[in-house]
């Protein structure tokens, strides 16, 4: 058996088992073929130069058993990895954080914010940082800025202090502990949000690979926007007179939209649409009625 032939025969156990995808992968196929390639320590993006490498019964036997462990405990393999990906850039993960997805990563690697900015700014904030994904990615993003990434679980900002030694920029990002805004004065020009907004309804209907993750991270209240309410409240005080807000509120754009009407947004386009991420002017905080 080859490599190929290996990842083929895992993404059709994967598939008829019924597991759930979008922790960095959105199929079987792509699911297998990371497994495969970070249990036979080979680059997750070199399936095609490995594709004909034979396979040795032990290293079957290995893979074998990774599968059986994704498929039993319905863990994402991010999880099982200790790795994710975002943007090509390589973050540690554990059952401490939820698994870095945020189409803000996106933003910020294709310049899709920039408008907004200027030589100005300096001070950007990550809230709800998690694994400190995002703040590591705008410190890179703009190398003139200091990042401050917050999150109100001790735990999430152990392994965001992780990432941040993992990619040398201690003395750029500075985490700290905050309930919302609560410790966190400012003033900031940039502030990125990631944070929880599932709806009751939504949470109710999601995987147990989702559920694997912190509720705290994900669970939003009965519309999703209960973090989102104080946010929106306390954030012109802490932003600078140009700054802008990037919020992130998934497929939740109806009960947003329903708890602030009056609010005038920027959406921007993501991979996912028009729909995931806006961008909030701290005019516009102020004037919503």
């Amino acid at each position: 058996m080859n490599l190929l032939e290996l990842v083929e025969a895992g993404a059709e156990r994967l598939a008829a088992a019924g597991v759930s995808f979008g922790h960095g992968t959105v199929d079987a196929f792509d699911e297998a073929a990371w497994l495969v390639l970070w249990m036979l320590q080979l680059p997750i993006d070199r399936l095609d130069d490995h594709a004909r490498r034979p396979v040795t019964p032990a290293e079957q036997t290995a893979v074998e058993a990774l599968l059986d462990k994704r498929i039993a405990t319905r863990q994402p393999a991010a999880y099982l990895t200790r790795e994710a990906w975002l943007q090509g850039v390589p973050f540690y993960v554990d059952e401490r954080v939820i698994v870095p997805r945020s189409f803000i990563a996106e933003l910020l690697a294709d310049g899709s914010i920039d408008p907004w900015l200027s030589d100005r700014t300096r001070q950007v904030l990550d809230l709800c940082t998690g694994n400190g994904s995002l703040a590591v990615l705008a410190a890179m993003a703009y190398p003139d800025v200091l990042v401050d990434a917050a999150d109100i679980s001790l735990d999430a900002l152990e392994v965001a202090r992780i990432n941040v030694g993992k990619h040398g920029l201690e003395e750029r990002i500075s985490v700290h502990p905050s309930d919302g805004l609560q410790a966190l004065p400012g003033p900031y020009d940039l502030i990125l949000c990631n944070p929880p907004y599932v709806s009751e309804g939504s949470m109710g209907a999601l995987p147990p690979e989702y559920l694997a993750e912190p509720r705290l991270a994900l669970a939003g209240g009965p519309d999703g926007m209960d973090f989102i309410r104080g946010l929106l409240r306390d954030a012109p005080s802490r932003m600078g007179p140009d700054a802008v807000l990037v919020l992130e509120i998934g497929n939740e754009r109806d009960h947003f939209e329903a708890a602030f009407p009056q609010l005038e947004a920027v959406w921007l386009e993501t991979s996912a649409g028009e729909d995931q991420v806006l961008l909030l002017t701290r005019e516009a905080l102020l004037s919503q009625g």
